[in-house]
C-alpha cells in the first residue's frame, strides 16, 4: 500500500485515523450570565483555541502514521564508477590441495594446509575483491563439472562468503574446463553491457577441448567482448607455458601448453600468469587490478528505509509545544488569581 509516497509495513494501523478528530470534541462548561454583551469577543484567543486543537489531532495522525510502519522499499539506481565485472573462475581439482611448485622443486607440506594453492588462491582473491569498491562479480567452481555458485552480483560480503565456502573440503579428481569457461561466458548473456567484463580462470592444470568446445567458447568469448586472464598454478615443476629458447620438445604435448596455445587463437584480449609463488600470485593480482579500472555504469542497491522516526518527531515537536501551552496557561490563571486576591484585600 502506498500512502503519503511511502509504503507501510501495518497498514492496518491507519484505521484508527479517524481518532484525529478527539480533539474537536471536547467538553464544553456552560455558565449563565446576565447579559451576553459582558463577554468579549476575543478573536486571537479564538485562533490560539483552534489551532491548539489542530495541532491535538496532528500529534494523534503522527502517532497513528508512525504505528503503521512507513518505510521507503529497496531500491536499486544507477550511477558511473570505475572498475569491470568479474567472472571468476576456480579449479576445485585435488591437485589444488597441493603446495606451490618454486624454482624447480615442490614444497612439501601438508595437503590442503595454509600453502595449498587453493588456500593461497582464496586469501588472493579476497584482497582483490577487497581492491575493487565498484566490481559486480560472479563466481565459478569447477572440477568435473562447473557451478555457477554465484551470479553477478555488487554484494561484496556474498562475494566474500563464496570465496570462502570455495575453500573448504577436499578436491575432486577430474577437472573440466572447458565446461567452467562455457559457464562463464554464459553468465554475460542477456546481460546490460556496463563496461570491461573479464574472466579470471584460477587453475593449476591444463586441458585439450574438443572441437565443438573450442569453437562454442570461441563464439560465446568475441560475442560477449570478454577479456581472459589466466592464473596458472603450476603443477609440473620447471615447465613454462610459453616454450623457453634450447627447451627440448619434452612438454610440447603437455595439457598447459595445448590450452595456452588455444586461449591465444581465440582472438580476444588474454594474458597468462605463471604462478609459482605468494608473490608471483599477489603481483598477477596487482596487474589484473591496474589494467581493469575503467569507466562503467554502476548498478547500487539502496536498502529499505524506515521512515517512522519522521512521524514520531513531528508528533514530539507538537507535543511539546501543547504542553508549554498547557504550562503558560496554568500559570496564567495563577497570576490571575493572585491579582483579584490582592484587589480584593485592597478594598
Amino acid at each position: 500500500m502506498t500512502l503519503f509516497g511511502f509504503q507501510w509495513a501495518s497498514p492496518l494501523a491507519l484505521y484508527l485515523l479517524p481518532l484525529i478528530a478527539l480533539p474537536w470534541f471536547t467538553h464544553r462548561l456552560e455558565k449563565t450570565i446576565v447579559w451576553n454583551k459582558f463577554v468579549p469577543v476575543d478573536p486571537i484567543s479564538n485562533m490560539i483555541g483552534l489551532t491548539f486543537k489542530i495541532m491535538a489531532s496532528l500529534v494523534l495522525a503522527c502517532l497513528i502514521l508512525s504505528l503503521a510502519g512507513p518505510y521507503l522499499p529497496e531500491k536499486k539506481v544507477e550511477r558511473v564508477g570505475e572498475g569491470a565485472e568479474v567472472v571468476v573462475l576456480v579449479d576445485r581439482s585435488r591437485s589444488m590441495d597441493d603446495a606451490f611448485a618454486i624454482k624447480g622443486q615442490l614444497i612439501m607440506g601438508k595437503v590442503g594446509g595454509e600453502d595449498s594453492k587453493r588456500r593461497v588462491a582464496k586469501k588472493y582473491l579476497q584482497e582483490f575483491i577487497d581492491k575493487r569498491p565498484d566490481d559486480r562479480f560472479g563466481f565459478v567452481l569447477f572440477s568435473d563439472k562447473a557451478l555457477d555458485l554465484l551470479p553477478l552480483t555488487y554484494n561484496k560480503q556474498t562475494i566474500h562468503a563464496t570465496v570462502d565456502a570455495s575453500a573448504l573440503g577436499k578436491g575432486l579428481s577430474e577437472t573440466n574446463i572447458a565446461k567452467a569457461l562455457i559457464k562463464a561466458a554464459e553468465m554475460y548473456q542477456g546481460q546490460t553491457y556496463r563496461g570491461s567484463r573479464i574472466v579470471v580462470l584460477v587453475s593449476d592444470g591444463g586441458q585439450e577441448f574438443s572441437d565443438e568446445d573450442k569453437a562454442q567458447i570461441t563464439e560465446l568469448y568475441k560475442q560477449e567482448n570478454l577479456t581472459l586472464y589466466w592464473l596458472y598454478m603450476r603443477t609440473l615443476t620447471g615447465m613454462t607455458l610459453d616454450k623457453t629458447p634450447g627447451e627440448n620438445d619434452r612438454w610440447g604435448a603437455t595439457p598447459e601448453r595445448k590450452l595456452h596455445t588455444f586461449f591465444k587463437s581465440i582472438g580476444i584480449p588474454y594474458l597468462p600468469f605463471e604462478i609459482g609463488s605468494m608473490k608471483s600470485f599477489s603481483e598477477a593480482i596487482d596487474t589484473i587490478d591496474k589494467q581493469q579500472y575503467q569507466t562503467m555504469i554502476v548498478e547500487e542497491t539502496l536498502p529499505k528505509e524506515n521512515k517512522a522516526y519522521l512521524f514520531l518527531i513531528i508528533g514530539l515537536v507538537l507535543m511539546l509545544i501543547l504542553m508549554l501551552a498547557q504550562f503558560y496557561t496554568a500559570w496564567g490563571v495563577r497570576k490571575a488569581h493572585e491579582t483579584i486576591t490582592t484587589e480584593s484585600a485592597g478594598f
